[in-house]
């Protein structure tokens, strides 16, 4: 992929009206829009603004990169666009900044566009390519500076002063930005600019939305004289123990290179002690108890929905054969046992990664441990726990030895942490976490299974509605994570079945109302319909997202209330989903024809009254404020 494929002609705004920050944003995302990048201006204006309450993309010397890695992004591009005399985009410098280049990226597609962004970031770090750009005066010039500057690298000068050549100086570096699309590669360019000046040998290794690249290796780290982080998002740091490390955001890897890379050759840098708690970045400092709970809760859950995903359509799949071929044929066997074995997985890989998030890799096997101890009866609330005590247990664990001899280092990853964490851990999960919540996991399966009438039509109800709240957020992944618990721990499908439909409500009642209510939804919005029906009926929920972005006060309630009565269906009838994913595709696999059809009647009738809610409350577009 070329930076031509990536820059949009029809992105480029040589004349941009905004005079502030917000304004500037709200602009571009508008364009993005307007062309057909992004499905919801709002929901892409929030997403750069959320970038930039992380750190300024304004890099100083006239030039902003605001990006942003969203859910939103229908396909990657570039916007350029020129402010005439600028504008106050909190710059490092305070200068006024009048060239942008504003990044959209798909958040979950591959990244064969990201190698592309990283070559633009560099781009922009040359010499002469802005200033040439603030004089275009058409799309063609535009590309033409491009080319120009892609064509071949400046040669970068060499130092005058031969006696700052330290040739035998040998430094490291890694660099990482929260999205990992441009500042990531702007810091590599600018250490590697500042390191080639002064006639010193540097690698970087970037972590960037791609993955990692240039990776250090032991015997690099073990020769190197310094090691510069430039990162704003976490990065493994463990294996720099007792090296010289300087630690900055990844803005100062841009702007302050010259400044990081002299204080590496001078040896102006700490020696590196792995603890716990040292391995966050600087964004992650200023995060609340709850925020870092919920960051590392979020972690386990992200690593364990592929089991969920994937083993539960294997397992839905092998009770359709079943269905049809009326026995348990080999087929059958196979795909049975390969879902339950996925399955398997899915309390230790929760508890595995809520630790690996709290004590980075260290924690990892312990709390993997921990998690499978619970999985024979304290259930996934002991799992979850379990990880939880696992991460806090290494960490204090790298505490408790950081002033040990340097002659025994080496022993702590491959030795101390893992035996001693291991022990620690069993110990607390065995006495103390597995008799304790085996009883309340008993206790709650118990509850659960005698829930009839009144209360499971509630529960039903209050869990679907979760699921359309916020449609992906928290409450909808609390919602989710309650039914994959009973699911795993009980065989309950109900709960299951109560979220899907829950799920899948959403965007089938907007796809309703698009359809009858069509002169209140513009052009771009009705195109959006057979995606939307589409996306329900796989339980994709993220489809009704730019809608709710946009219009929060009439299309959260409507889609709330349909998705509480769909639920409260599925709880009234005993409605149980074999699997916990596929929507419509687990329909084969169900109990009888029966459940089925209640299945997609519960979900029908939850659309429509909520589609009609929708269309009947939507205000038409001239009568919108």
């Amino acid at each position: 992929m070329e930076i031509r494929d990536l820059l949009k002609r029809d992105l480029m705004v040589l004349d941009l009206k905004a005079d502030t920050k917000d304004a500037a944003i709200k602009e571009i995302a508008d364009k993005f829009f307007e062309k057909g990048y992004v499905k919801s201006a709002e929901d892409f204006a929030e997403g750069l603004r959320e970038r930039e309450a992380q750190g300024s993309t304004a890099l100083g010397e006239s030039v902003a990169i605001p990006h942003s890695k969203n859910k939103t992004v229908i396909e990657p591009a570039v916007l350029f666009a020129r402010k005439i005399g600028g504008l106050d985009y909190d710059a490092l410098d305070g200068m006024p900044t009048e060239i942008f280049f504003a990044i959209g990226a798909p958040d979950g597609e591959n990244n064969l566009h990201v190698a592309t962004l990283a070559e633009l970031s560099k781009m922009i770090m040359k010499d002469g390519f802005i200033d040439d750009l603030k004089k275009v005066n058409n799309e063609d010039e535009v590309y033409g500076v491009i080319e120009k500057y892609s064509a071949k690298e400046k040669p970068v000068e060499e130092a005058t002063d031969k006696e700052e050549i330290k040739s035998n100086i040998n430094l490291l570096a890694v660099t990482a930005c929260p999205n990992g699309i441009a500042h990531t590669y702007m810091a590599q360019e600018a250490l590697e600019k500042a390191a080639k000046a002064r006639g010193v040998n540097i690698k970087v290794e970037t972590n960037g939305s791609d993955g990692i690249k240039n990776r250090l290796t032991e015997s690099e780290i073990e020769k190197a004289d310094a090691i510069i982080i430039a990162a704003d998002k976490k990065v493994e740091t463990a294996r720099f123990n007792g090296k010289k490390v300087i630690q900055r955001p990844v803005s100062d890897g841009i702007r302050k290179a010259d400044d990081l890379v002299d204080m590496a050759i001078k040896g102006e840098a700490n020696i590196y002690h792995e603890e716990g708690g040292q391995n966050t970045t600087y964004s992650e400092e200023n995060q609340s108890i709850s925020q870092k709970i919920y960051g590392d809760l979020m972690n386990g859950i992200s690593h364990m929905l592929p089991f969920v995903i994937g083993g539960g359509i294997l397992l839905a799949i092998s009770f359709l054969f079943e269905r049809f071929t009326g026995d348990k044929s080999t087929v059958f066997t196979f795909l049975n046992g390969l879902g339950g074995d996925a399955f398997s997985f899915l309390i230790p890989i929760l508890a595995g990664y809520i630790s690996y998030s709290i004590a980075d890799r260290p924690g990892l096997m312990p709390g993997m441990v921990a998690g499978l101890m619970a999985s024979r009866g304290a259930g996934f609330i002991g799992g979850l726990i379990g990880g939880f005590i696992a991460g806090y247990v290494v960490n204090l664990l790298k505490k408790a030895t950081r002033n040990l001899p340097k002659s025994v280092e080496g022993l702590k990853p491959m030795l101390i942490y893992p035996v001693l964490g291991l022990l620690i851990v069993g110990a607390i999960m065995f006495f103390a976490i597995d008799p304790v919540f085996t009883g309340v996991n008993n206790f709650i399966n118990n509850w659960l299974m005698s829930l009839s009438g009144t209360n499971m039509v509630l529960l039903g109800a209050l869990l679907a509605g979760m699921m359309a709240i916020d449609m992906g957020g928290p409450i909808n992944k609390a919602a989710y994570a309650f039914a994959i618990g009973a699911f795993t721990d009980t065989g309950i499908g109900t709960f299951m079945a109560a979220v899907m439909v829950g799920g899948m409500v959403p965007p089938i009642a907007i796809a309703i109302a698009t359809t009858f209510f069509k002169g209140k939804f513009n052009e771009e919005q009705k195109k959006t319909t057979i995606t939307n029906y589409i996306l329900g009926a796989s339980f994709i929920t993220e489809g009704a997202i730019p809608f709710a972005a946009a219009e929060p006060q009439t299309v959260l309630p409507s889609c709330v209330i349909g998705s509480a009565i769909a639920g409260a269906i599925v709880g009234y009838f005993g409605v149980s989903a074999p699997a916990p994913h596929g929507g419509i595709f687990i329909l084969p696999a169900m109990g009888s024809l029966n459940q089925a059809l209640l299945f997609v009647g519960a979900v029908a009738i939850g659309a429509i009254i909520g589609g009609l809610i929708f269309g009947t409350i939507k205000k038409k577009p001239e009568d919108q404020d």
